[in-house]
């Protein structure tokens, strides 16, 4: 028996810890683009945050989009709370709030991880090299974890929330590191252009851990169609959206009531599978992300009607018993 309140916390306790990890590498990937920018090329910061799907909250608090404001936004800032400091925070006190079912060591893991976080944020945000370490070490302890649960953790209903949770957020942060594109002005000369989309496609991979894996699998040179199919397509590589569409589904497979969402998240993974991905355009490219950002959107509002918000329009909160906050074992 799990209270949908409990689910819930664990669900989002997933989501933040990688969406902090990820928006960390989403920064790195900047940070290597902006090392690769030759002449009569331009990065619009603006479009960062438009990436993150944050562009609405960023105009409404800082006057001026340019590197420093960008990085504090995302780094640091909890009136953005999908900061990489906001979402550590957020984790750290669901999982106050979640000791007996987690295994004890996680606790002290995550408020490492705050702590770090909390200490060297404002140094990350005005310094590139600085922000390139503190991130990489975000990325490490996040790595310490996911370890710690993969380990230690039984697979029950708590390990498949927590699962669900990692794998929804993961495929959503990929999409948006592939359309980190979008944000560069390219130069005019073509043949700078091939060059410097060929460096770029490597430092986003490089920024998902792909790079190596892709030269094995795929091909030793990196060329942007074949980039794309493979962190769309490839169940090879855990970070594509594929895969973590298909850990989802194996996951929905062991829940409750879960039919549905076992066929909306087959659905998309078959609809990926079947896209032709070739000679994709920046704005082809940046329309085909947006429109996977909204679908995997509906997954994340079938799961949470179906087994967070299950009760609400029938029971008063107040008065809800364990039965009838929805989340039991069949």
């Amino acid at each position: 028996m799990m209270l949908a309140r409990v689910a819930e916390n664990l669900y989002w306790m997933a989501r933040n810890l990688e969406r902090a990890e990820n928006t960390a590498r989403l920064i790195n990937s900047t940070t290597y683009v902006l090392l690769d920018l030759p002449h009569g090329a331009t990065f619009g910061w603006k479009n960062l945050a438009e990436i993150a799907g944050l562009d609405d909250l960023f105009a409404r608090i800082y006057p001026e989009a340019n590197e420093e404001s960008i990085m504090r936004f995302l780094i640091e800032d909890e009136r953005n709370p999908s900061s990489i400091f906001a979402c550590v925070r957020y984790a750290r006190e669901n999982t106050r709030t979640l000791r007996e079912v987690l295994p004890a060591a996680m606790w002290e893991r995550i408020n490492s991880l705050y702590l770090y976080v909390r200490q060297h944020a404002q140094a990350a945000c005005s310094n590139r090299r600085e922000r390139y370490m503190v991130l990489n070490e975000v990325i490490q302890q996040r790595h310490a974890i996911v370890g710690l649960f993969s380990g230690t953790m039984p697979h029950d209903d708590v390990y498949q929330l927590i699962k669900l949770g990692r794998n929804i957020e993961r495929a959503d942060m990929t999409t948006r590191i592939l359309d980190l594109h979008s944000a560069i002005s390219f130069p005019n000369d073509s043949v700078v252009r091939e060059a410097l989309v060929e460096r770029i496609w490597m430092s986003t991979l490089d920024s998902l851990s792909a790079y190596q894996t892709y030269r094995r699998l795929v091909s030793m040179h990196v060329r942007s169609n074949d980039a794309i199919r493979f962190l769309l397509q490839d169940m090879r590589f855990p970070r594509s959206v594929s895969h973590c569409l298909s850990e989802m589904e194996a996951g929905f497979r062991l829940m409750p009531k879960s039919q549905q969402l076992q066929q909306l998240t087959a659905l998309l993974r078959l609809k990926i599978a079947q896209h032709d991905s070739d000679d994709l355009d920046a704005v082809a490219l940046h329309e085909y992300l947006d429109l996977l950002q909204m679908q995997l959107g509906e997954i994340h509002d079938a799961l949470t009607q179906n087994y967070f918000h299950a009760w609400q329009g029938a029971v008063p909160q107040t008065i809800q018993t364990q039965e009838e906050a929805g989340f039991a074992q069949q």
